[in-house]
């Protein structure tokens, strides 16, 4: 009785050397994409309203895009330290911005301000996003403000 050829070599077979550089690759592709997730982790920057910002519990200090409307009487300059309301027609929260903010930046008008909430509840705004005419509101403050009953589309194009 003879003993078949795979069995009679010490090497791997053609086929398990295959299996094994596909294998290997597999591991070094995930290992890649778990590094690079983990690296974008924290650049990752998400939009939130003020209802979402409270509903969902955002933690202090993590970036995040809060958009809205500014709301009417709110919006206070000393020099280049700004101080507004953005509102989402349910859900108030008080941002701060230092610098200069946007020509088309206006009480009663959508923006979309990075940044993030402080340990007191306030937004402190990194930078302010202009819009490009006045009847432009990004897609994601207008169907915030359509979940919230809010919108006006007369006002505003999207």
């Amino acid at each position: 009785m003879t003993m078949p050829s795979a069995v009679r070599r010490k090497g791997w077979s053609r086929k398990q050397k295959r299996l094994a550089v596909i294998a290997g690759l597999g591991v070094v592709l995930v290992i890649a994409a778990a590094l690079v997730l983990t690296a974008l982790r924290d650049q990752i920057v998400f939009f939130y309203s003020p209802t979402d910002v409270q509903t969902r519990g955002v933690e202090p200090g993590h970036p995040i895009r809060l958009g809205g409307l500014v709301k009417d009487g709110s919006w206070v300059r000393e020099g280049q330290s700004n101080t507004f309301v953005v509102t989402d027609g349910a859900t108030e929260i008080a941002a701060r911005y230092v610098g200069i903010l946007p020509d088309l930046f206006r009480e009663g008008q959508g923006v979309v301000a990075e940044g993030a909430i402080g340990p007191d509840g306030s937004f402190t705004a990194t930078n302010v996003l202009a819009k490009h005419d006045e009847n432009y509101l990004p897609r994601e403050v207008v169907d915030a403000l359509k979940a919230q009953g809010e919108w006006r589309p007369e006002t505003a194009t999207p």
